[in-house]
């Protein structure tokens, strides 16, 4: 696909405050902000040229894991699709979406639908997840869990691709209508909806250089301006 950020450009985004507040990376001021801060900072980013806003992704945090990772995660489509109403430009990013917690067309609906209603500024951020407990609760199998998120991501490419796309593989359709499309802009010179592939190993990182338009490190805890 082409890529959404020139060869040679240097862009810069930010993953949001208060819609998660694990310690490694929460700010005191968090605990007591709100929707009124969070779309404060999703809106100065805006105007000041951000490419993306991040907002992350779990969908319940287990006992005792809530001790050093909290249980204050807000939805990722909810939220990014509420922010996209109150921005203009700037591209609406999952960092990172747990595709193995999803049925992948349940995943490309969501992402189509942003994509749509955003006028083409969602970029789905994808991984295969962490959190061994919070896949037990799920019922989801953790140690297949590299397997399945890239089984979903050619599902979710195809879904991407065509409004009836034929695809194949554990728990896939064949021939299945979805839409929305994406918006025209997206489209233009034959792209799609692009897809970055987060992770810091080795392996996340050969991942997202075969299946990935794009990669999504995780930077190091709390890391100030004088350290970036």
């Amino acid at each position: 696909m082409s890529p959404i950020i020139s060869t040679g450009q240097v862009t810069w985004g930010l993953q949001l405050p208060v819609q998660s507040q694990s310690p490694s990376f929460v700010q005191p001021w968090e605990s007591t902000a709100g929707t009124a801060e969070l779309v404060s900072v999703a809106q100065a980013a805006d105007r000041a040229g951000a490419f993306y806003i991040g907002v992350c992704d779990h969908v319940g945090v287990p006992r005792p894991a809530d001790e050093r990772m909290s249980a204050m995660w807000y939805d990722t489509i909810a939220t990014l699709g509420w922010l996209g109403a109150l921005t203009k430009q700037v591209r609406l990013l999952s960092h990172v979406y747990v595709l193995p917690y999803r049925h992948p067309l349940a995943a490309a609906k969501a992402f189509l639908t942003l994509d749509h209603l955003s006028d083409g500024r969602a970029i789905l951020g994808a991984g295969a997840g962490h959190l061994e407990s919070e896949f037990e609760f799920l019922g989801v199998d953790f140690e297949s869990r590299g397997q399945q998120l890239e089984e979903s991501v050619a599902v979710i490419r195809a879904a991407f691709a065509e409004e009836y796309p034929t695809v194949g593989g554990p728990g896939a359709q064949v021939g299945i209508g979805m839409s929305p499309r994406p918006a025209a802009r997206t489209l233009l010179g034959g792209a799609s909806l692009p897809i970055w592939i987060g992770g810091s190993s080795k392996v996340a990182i050969r991942r997202a250089a075969l299946l990935g338009d794009g990669w999504l490190p995780q930077g190091p805890p709390k890391m100030g301006l004088s350290n970036a």
